[in-house]
């Protein structure tokens, strides 16, 4: 930690980055969805959504380099990070999304440049090369230490494995993973299948909406371990506990703004998910989201009033030995530690309430109602309403906006600031064509 306050210090620094972050956040309900992905070797420049960092197709190669950092929290305080950058980029946290495809030959050049050894380790991965040889692991004594390592300060060692199946992985230090894992050395790989973009695995029942591919990485910080690592200091691990817990590398309300949100130049992925109702001619397809826990005690996300369906986990579909699907429908997802999941779900207007189809309730007057900063005025999708004097709202084009947060309430928040952890929001829009942009 650069910083240290005491909590009600903490509390008023929230109170001012609340107000900030919502502020800020109205670039979100501006945000169009770019889903192109830029040349090989570069980062997708997506404002919402999955940010894959990619390069050519059949034998993908990432330079990547260790680098630390301070990353920005909801109580005001920043905290030292080790991470995983693109050479010749700033530090960032969490690490780059590699995004390959089932059968690249992929290669992952590590470049160290911490005064630690250190390693990346690809869970799900067979075959795993180091160097040319398999990768190994190290010991002390009788004791497991590293996967083969880059030495500190300049040493590099390269790891080449074939993607040899589509899924959501982790990949992460495999060097005293316990303190350098937990110190921010992890991020994303996606495998998509050969059997198509538009699907997470090959089965034709895993296809969503390529625009609508979301991604929630999830986190832990114990700022002293952190303090620890910056300061060249042991730490023993048996006092390790959580603080901060995070979805992308941020937490609220941080976590709603864009990807590359300027205020937040070493945490570039926003956690926004932005939807339209399904139907089944012109938007039939579901979105994917794709979990990740790279923390030490599950994690129960929850998106509120819309079950999801797991169709993976850990790199795997769900389905029986004969193919037969095993997917399952989850009003909450209770990922442990190291887990992946593959969750579709679409969002369903399912009665048609709108003006011409008014609900069945009587809606109290305005001076009756409290208005929160996204809602339209309208219960109705598509419709703005009046809102009262002095009251401001982010809202666009009468679109919905749906919460989703960790369930585990110790988890939503920093350092005991409540509702500044892992939380983030559905956006639902009205059908094309719509005014929102």
């Amino acid at each position: 930690m650069r910083t240290t306050t005491s909590p009600t210090t903490a509390r008023r620094s929230v109170r001012r980055a609340v107000a900030v972050g919502v502020a800020l956040a109205a670039t979100v309900a501006s945000s169009a969805v770019d889903v192109s992905r830029s040349s090989a070797a570069s980062t997708g420049t997506n404002r919402i959504g999955i940010v894959c960092t990619s390069d050519a197709a059949g034998t993908p190669a990432f330079d990547l380099q260790t680098e630390s950092g301070y990353v920005s929290l909801p109580d005001g305080n920043t905290a030292f990070m080790l991470g995983y950058s693109v050479q010749g980029q700033p530090f960032q946290h969490p690490g780059p999304v590699l995004c390959v495809n089932e059968g690249d030959v992929v290669t992952v050049r590590l470049h160290n440049t911490l005064s630690r050894r250190t390693s990346i380790a690809f869970p799900g991965q067979e075959d795993v090369a180091a160097d040319g040889a398999p990768a190994q692991p190290e010991f002390s004594g009788s004791q497991m230490t590293s996967m083969t390592a880059s030495a500190a300060t300049g040493g590099t060692v390269t790891y080449r494995f074939v993607a040899s199946r589509p899924g959501t992985f982790l990949y992460q230090s495999g060097t005293d993973p316990e303190l350098q894992v937990r110190a921010g050395l992890f991020g994303a790989l996606v495998v998509r299948p050969a059997a198509g973009a538009d699907r997470a695995y090959g089965r034709a029942d895993s296809r969503f909406t390529p625009t609508e591919e979301f991604l929630a990485l999830l986190s832990e910080i114990d700022p002293y371990l952190n303090q620890a690592v910056e300061n060249g200091l042991t730490y023993d691990m048996t006092n390790y506990r959580p603080r901060y817990w995070l979805i992308n590398g941020r937490g609220f309300p941080d976590s709603v703004a864009d990807n590359f949100a300027a205020w937040l130049p070493s945490q570039p992925y926003g956690a926004l998910a932005r939807v339209y109702p399904y139907d089944v001619g012109s938007h039939p397809l579901p979105a994917l989201t794709r979990y990740l826990n790279v923390g030490t005690e599950a994690y129960p996300f929850h998106p509120h009033g819309n079950n999801g369906t797991v169709i993976g986990r850990d790199g795997a579909p769900l389905e029986g030995l004969g193919g037969e699907d095993l997917s399952g429908e989850k009003f909450a997802l209770n990922i442990g530690p190291g887990q992946t999941w593959d969750v579709l779900s679409r969002w369903y207007d399912a009665e048609g309430y709108g003006p011409s189809n008014p609900v069945t309730v009587t809606v109290p007057n305005v001076a009756s109602q409290t208005f929160g900063m996204f809602y339209s005025g309208s219960p109705y999708l598509g419709e703005q309403g009046t809102v009262p004097p002095g009251a401001t709202t982010l809202n666009q084009c009468g679109e919905f906006y749906i919460i989703a947060h960790n369930h585990a309430l110790h988890q939503l928040t920093s350092w005991g600031v409540n509702m500044t952890g892992p939380i983030t929001y559905l956006r639902v829009d009205p059908p094309l064509p719509n005014s929102c942009g």
